[in-house]
């Protein structure tokens, strides 16, 4: 077969297009690779995890973490023969009961540079000295109690130390999903700055912890172990996105943390007023099912049954009773006490509610004054 030059010639120039084509696609490819990375990073930092993504976070975050040593009084060994004054009397005096001191240690980080600290309330509870080691000096520094909600297992602490400490700002918790990387710095068993690394293994977890009820905590595969308490859950932005606060001692690689939505909205009052300021209806709840409906002559299952009243609450000032079904408040319709509950820790102290009550058979409107508890 012949090709004139002419063919040839088309033939190199459509090859040489083609070539530098593919390449610059390669190229423009590669460049576009490197700038979605950088976005997407932006946007969600769980996305790439760097080689040395980890130890960089923990750098900068590391000395802002604190160990907490504390010392509470107790009363007794807790030998039960104590008790009983036939055996103190027989025995004498070496087996009264004899004061003391127990020691126990925690975690916390700073959020301030004038040493605001955030702690968990059972690390501090009770503690008659309070001691916060920093990574940059041997010595502790006496830490004062600020604040503390045993609800919330939140506590504030203080360190006089100057006016340029390391601190950690809070991330949003409400951003996390599922399978996001966490890193957890504290103090397990005393050794300091231990760093765990994993991920967000879910959300919204409900657990009681010394009877108190968490509805909305963060499970995570991270290593937490006694002494890791009050430390932070950190995202891969170096920012704090939840408290360490519990484990599961009947499994492995499942720790629980209080999410940093929750801290964020009671710090200030926790600082400013000592504890968090709770706004109070004063009514114990339950739903109504297909069978209370028509107890009380629903035509279908809507509301909220009151089962109690509290003494000198709101709600008896209001005149409310057991048996009264909420059916709105403030023109929202309650569909069950979680709904309502909500609705009434949104409200301020002093806020003018007005619930819509169903009651033997009639419908009233009862104004309600949102009070503290």
């Amino acid at each position: 077969m012949k090709h004139n030059k002419k063919s040839l010639l088309s033939v190199a120039l459509l090859i040489s297009v083609t070539v530098f084509f593919t390449v610059g696609l390669i190229l423009g490819g590669r460049v576009s690779s490197v700038e979605a990375a950088q976005n997407l990073e932006a946007a969600s930092p769980n996305v790439f995890l760097g080689p040395d993504t980890i130890q960089t976070i923990v750098k900068q975050a590391g000395p802002a973490v604190v160990k907490i040593e504390t010392e509470t009084q107790i009363q007794n060994n807790g030998d039960p023969f104590l008790n009983n004054p036939f055996f103190r009397d027989f025995f004498g005096e070496q087996y009264k009961r004899k004061p003391g001191l127990t020691k126990a240690l925690g975690s916390g980080f700073i959020i301030s540079k004038d040493g605001y600290i955030v702690t968990n309330n059972h690390v501090v509870a009770g503690a008659a000295k309070i001691h916060a080691y920093l990574t940059n000096r041997k010595e502790p520094y006496a830490a004062k109690l600020i604040g503390s909600d045993e609800q919330l297992d939140l506590a504030i602490v203080k360190i006089d130390a100057g006016d340029d400490l390391p601190s950690l700002e809070f991330g949003d918790s409400n951003k996390l999903e599922v399978g996001s990387w966490v890193i957890a710095i504290g103090n397990p068993y005393g050794l300091d700055h231990t760093v765990t690394v994993g991920v967000i293994s879910a959300k919204g977890r409900p657990l009681t912890i010394n009877e108190n009820q968490f509805t909305d905590l963060l499970q995570t595969d991270a290593s937490i172990n006694p002494g890791n308490s009050g430390g932070p859950l950190i995202n891969l932005q170096g920012k704090v996105i939840g408290i360490n606060t519990a484990i599961n001692a009947q499994a492995q690689g499942i720790g629980f943390a209080i999410p940093s939505s929750t801290v964020t909205q009671v710090v200030d009052q926790l600082i400013n007023e000592g504890k968090v300021i709770r706004p109070w209806l004063g009514i114990y709840m339950q739903p109504i099912t297909k069978e209370l409906a028509n107890y009380f002559g629903l035509q279908e299952p809507e509301g909220v049954l009151i089962s109690a009243v509290a003494e000198s609450s709101p709600a008896q000032k209001a005149g409310l009773k057991r048996g009264d079904i909420v059916l709105e408040y403030n023109k929202k319709k309650m569909s069950d006490p979680d709904r309502l509950k909500k609705e009434v820790s949104n409200a301020k102290i002093g806020d003018e509610v007005v619930v819509l009550i169903y009651r033997d058979g009639k419908t009233i409107f009862v104004p309600i004054k949102i009070a503290e508890r």
